[in-house]
């Protein structure tokens, strides 16, 4: 089972809130996940995300391959991908 660490988007219309997660990459966006590793509010001014570091490294030693984005806000907040 390939793994992916993805942002999964929850909140109002024009009000995004997302959550990181690990899921399986055939399942849909907002669909069925492994686990949850933390929050992205890009709402917020200045933006929040609050992460799992030691679960987000974990699931990378594992093989979990992260999205663009979640690549982006991992490398900004201090993950080892």
């Amino acid at each position: 089972m390939a793994t992916k660490i993805r942002l999964q988007r929850h909140g109002a219309k024009k009000r995004p809130f997302y959550q990181v997660v690990i899921a399986d990459e055939r399942s849909r966006r907002d669909g069925r996940f492994i686990e949850n590793v933390g929050y992205y509010d890009p709402t917020k001014n200045p933006e929040v995300v609050k992460l799992d570091i030691e679960k987000v490294n974990s699931w990378l030693g594992k093989g979990a391959q992260p999205t663009d984005t979640v690549s982006q806000i991992l490398k900004k907040y201090g993950a080892n991908n």
